[in-house]
């Protein structure tokens, strides 16, 4: 059995596509780029849409993606976009194709391909992600239409008696599951384990969660021979609950926790690291996301890139601006430029914070989408 399990012949990536996921891993963390999360679901962009004042339409839907992906230049910071999957077979005003015109602009398509959440029944109110069955063909309908890399959310909260070890096995298990699925038919799996923000908990205990929760999917990973140069990690930054009441952990804080968290359980195979925003202002994910990489430039060890995957922390602005005129297409994409050129600039440790953005606080409490 030992040497069964670990023989030479094990099929660790059983397909024509090992090239391929490495590639595209690597062009999406590539230096000053990551990745636009546009993969909002039909409820929850309306739910941005209303703070416009503006109806939830698939025109207007179509609308406001089309504003981001016509932006001049985005392509010089975003190399990647996740869409839903209504977007990937939407056509901008024109009849383009929209993944065409994000081609155009040398940016990857991805797409979200799990099914929201469930509660586990016996936990408290703790969740599993849904979308296993049927994956593989969707998967392979999603490659054939320009696909080149998926999105799947897991969910974890802490609480007194949460995260439980049913919790993070089976949301472990569930991503491995997923990114050899993706693997098999040739998408690169971004591989998200959240910890919301929602508690009053200390750095220290965000600390400790996001360890067992990464150890943990790290290990379904390796037991479900995921090819790991082929994947991304999209984590939680490691920072105090929104609720806390104690000192204030600064932007250095964050950064050394969580690159602290990394060096004890990610493998350096893995290309890069693109953090979510999980509800953080504009100017804190960048801020953040800066102080790691200013101290990686300081020599602090880091094998893996360390760069983004924002959604509301990309966008809030943009949204505000446009406001679902048309008038105000080039002030929206104006907005959408200056955060993407931030997280750019902040990729590379080069960010210098400015006052004159976004403060407004992102943060929705057991957010879900």
């Amino acid at each position: 059995m030992y040497r069964a399990r670990f023989s030479a012949s094990t099929p660790f990536l059983s397909n024509q596509f090992e090239a391929e996921l490495r590639d595209t891993a690597n062009k999406i963390v590539a230096r000053g780029k990551g990745i636009l999360a546009a993969d909002e679901s039909t409820g929850t962009i309306g739910n941005r849409f209303q703070k416009i004042n503006l109806e939830n339409t698939e025109e207007n839907r179509r609308n406001y993606r089309e504003l981001l992906f016509r932006a001049p230049g985005w392509g010089d910071y975003i190399s990647g976009v996740i869409l839903f999957e209504e977007t990937l077979t939407q056509k901008a005003a024109d009849g383009t194709p929209l993944v065409e015109l994000i081609k155009s602009s040398g940016v990857i398509p991805g797409i979200k391909v799990d099914k929201g959440i469930a509660n586990i029944p016996g936990t408290e109110n703790e969740t599993l992600t849904q979308g296993i069955d049927g994956l593989g063909a969707r998967c392979a309908d999603y490659y054939s239409k320009g696909a080149r890399f998926a999105k799947w959310r897991s969910v974890l909260k802490i609480s007194e008696n949460c995260p439980s070890d049913v919790a993070v096995n089976e949301n472990a298990r569930g991503l491995a599951l997923y990114a050899a699925i993706c693997q098999q038919n040739g998408l690169v799996p971004i591989v998200e384990p959240e910890i919301l923000m929602d508690g009053d908990h200390g750095i220290e205990v965000t600390a400790r969660v996001s360890e067992a929760v990464w150890e943990a999917t790290i290990k379904a990973l390796q037991e479900q021979h995921v090819f790991f140069e082929g994947i991304l990690l999209k984590p939680s930054m490691v920072t105090a609950g929104v609720d806390h009441k104690g000192k204030t952990p600064s932007q250095f804080d964050i950064a050394h926790a969580t690159i602290t968290a990394f060096q004890r359980t990610i493998p350096p195979a893995i290309p890069g690291i693109v953090f979510l925003s999980g509800g953080q202002s504009e100017e804190e994910a960048s801020v953040n996301l800066d102080a790691m990489n200013k101290l990686v430039n300081k020599g602090l060890k880091a094998p893996w890139a360390l760069s983004f995957s924002y959604g509301r922390a990309l966008q809030a602005s943009a949204i505000k601006a446009w406001g679902g005129k048309s008038e105000n297409v080039k002030a929206g994409q104006d907005a959408f430029l200056t955060r993407a050129k931030a997280n750019s600039l902040a990729q590379k440790g080069e960010y210098a914070a400015s006052s004159n953005t976004e403060a407004e606080s992102l943060y929705v409490r057991d957010y879900k989408y």
